[in-house]
């Protein structure tokens, strides 16, 4: 049982070796690298962008060697990462929609095989109010999943779609990929077409309690399918990214997020994987002379679901 969490707020990029030290000495074995955090989603849908991605594939490698070269002296396995997101920004210029595709995609996935890191998060396209269905929305988001998928199986990469949520007037929805029945029948229909695990699934946590999906049912059907998780708590309303466990729903104390469902899936499906937490937003609101308990507090949850589940 491997229990990881993302990089973020952790590892810094002038020190990479002291952050993946931080997380080995505070209980954990892999990291989910924060790659989207070097193009943030805020710029984006802003029609803002850096020139981070502009680099050649050959910068891009030296700038990632302290951290591929530190995380292996700390004995920590990059075991997942994060494709920048948006990678179509609804209403956005055909130049960034272009530059997202061609640029950032391929990088990413070279740089995720550059870290020696076999699972890399893809969020699909949120376009289902735009052209009217989510079969449509869809379709559009297999469209850049078939751009990517002689690259994932030339790579050894598993590409992982992510159940997510959508605002829409003011109420969070579904989003993308929510639909159990839906996304198991798409990744197994790309997989046959590529004869190769170029596609599997990330489950989140906080954004499958915004919109009610029911865990262990979601889980027990994604099976095999599941490659990575995304753990982390909300109270309902909002997607907080905080620690399990943090909200409740009554004064008697029940938690908001259906943990004890979340457990009953794993321990159904024999998850195999790492437990890692996104949790990264918890780590800015405590003091920083805090951030060793904080890790060692998320660690030590993953250690207790991973019991419950009877996850070796």
């Amino acid at each position: 049982m491997e229990i990881g969490v993302q990089s973020k707020n952790v590892v810094m990029d002038e020190d990479p070796f002291s952050g993946f030290q931080m997380l080995k000495k505070t209980g954990f074995s892999c990291v989910d690298f924060s790659l989207n955090s070097y193009l943030e989603n805020t710029a984006l849908y802003r029609e803002e962008k850096n020139d981070f991605f502009d680099q050649s594939d050959r910068e891009l490698e030296t700038f990632f060697t302290p951290h591929k070269k530190g995380a292996k002296e700390a004995g920590i396995r990059i075991h997942q990462l994060h494709m920048p997101y948006p990678n179509y920004v609804p209403n956005g210029s055909r130049e960034l929609n272009d530059y997202l595709r061609n640029v950032v995609a391929p990088k990413s996935m070279r740089i995720c095989s550059f870290l020696e890191c076999r699972y890399i998060v893809v969020h699909g396209f949120k376009l289902a109010k735009q052209l009217g269905s989510e079969e449509a929305e869809w379709e559009r988001t297999e469209q850049f999943l078939h751009f990517l998928a002689p690259m994932a199986k030339e790579l050894g990469i598993t590409i992982c779609i992510e159940n997510l949520y959508q605002n829409t007037g003011g109420h969070l929805v579904e989003g993308p990929c929510c639909n159990v029945k839906k996304a198991a029948e798409r990744i197994d229909r790309i997989n046959e077409k590529y004869k190769a695990q170029v596609l599997g699934f990330c489950f989140d946590t906080g954004h499958a309690n915004l919109v009610g999906i029911d865990f262990e049912g979601f889980l027990t059907a994604l099976g095999d399918r599941l490659k990575v998780l995304h753990i982390h708590d909300n109270d309902g309303m909002k997607d907080l990214h905080q620690i399990p466990f943090t909200f409740t729903k009554t004064r008697e104390n029940r938690t908001s997020t259906d943990w004890e469902g979340f457990v009953r899936g794993l321990r159904a499906i024999r998850f195999d994987g790492a437990l890692s937490f996104e949790t990264a937003p918890v780590l800015s609101s405590f003091p920083e002379a805090m951030k060793e308990d904080v890790l060692r507090l998320i660690g030590r949850i993953g250690r207790w679901f991973g019991t419950e589940a009877g996850l070796s």
